[in-house]
């Protein structure tokens, strides 16, 4: 099924289908990779990381007597710490396509209460969401929103507050009393559309893993209460 969004929009929004998969897996992809500098950045303005790297370049400062070997260890210490976050970030992004994303139409499919729709404009997939049961609350309870990503030059035409309201409307059809969704702190566009949706912010706390809290990564919890009759 697909319907227009206007025809000034430019795009439509439909149901995946299986010729999709490649597609969405890039543009999920593509999408992710635009955090890798992000990241870099956010891990780099951590008090603690400020502390050790100023601290090594004036103990080295003071031992060498000159600027030149100081400064080839600072940009070593900051391209390995980029390369090694490029790497991390890369391996979250595989994991992602090595799950629900590897087989959309079973992950996303009716006989789960689930649904993924793509943004298409010129015969290109330029946007993607999908919804699925959140795990032991049922195909009536919570619905999870997931995998929200427009590719980056079509972001502020409405791509992603459409399917957003799919989403929306496809819980009301099921029945659903709530949709929530898991950002985390470096999705500031993401969050803004959220909240432009009239979702609202729960419990934030950082990554449940050593290194997501070494560099405060935090993940925020926000949800969208469905009113009987919307």
């Amino acid at each position: 099924m697909a319907w227009e969004v206007g025809e000034a929009a430019g795009f439509m929004l439909r149901e995946f289908q299986p010729g999709d998969a490649e597609a969405v897996r890039e543009l999920f992809a593509a999408g992710m990779s635009e955090y890798g500098p992000v990241l870099c950045t956010h891990v780099l303005q951590q008090p603690w990381i400020m502390l050790t790297l100023t601290g090594t370049f004036l103990l080295l400062v003071s031992s060498a007597h000159s600027l030149l070997l100081p400064a080839f260890v600072l940009t070593l210490l900051l391209a390995t710490g980029h390369l090694v976050l490029g790497q991390v970030w890369a391996l979250y992004i595989r994991s992602c396509l090595s799950q629900d994303l590897k087989d959309i139409g079973d992950a996303y499919g009716p006989h789960c209460g689930a649904r993924f729709w793509v943004a298409e404009a010129g015969g290109q997939v330029v946007g993607m969401v999908g919804a699925r049961p959140e795990e032991g609350h049922g195909p009536s309870g919570v619905l999870v929103l997931k995998r929200m990503v427009v590719r980056r030059d079509y972001r502020g035409r409405g791509v992603g507050k459409a399917l957003g309201r799919a989403v929306l409307a496809f819980a009301c059809e099921q029945g659903c009393r709530a949709v929530v969704l898991v950002t985390h702190r470096l999705q500031r566009e993401a969050r803004s559309l959220y909240l432009g949706l009239g979702f609202q912010p729960e419990a934030s706390q950082p990554l449940p893993t050593f290194y997501g809290r070494l560099v405060d990564f935090t993940l925020t919890r926000y949800r969208y209460d469905l009113a009987p009759g919307d």
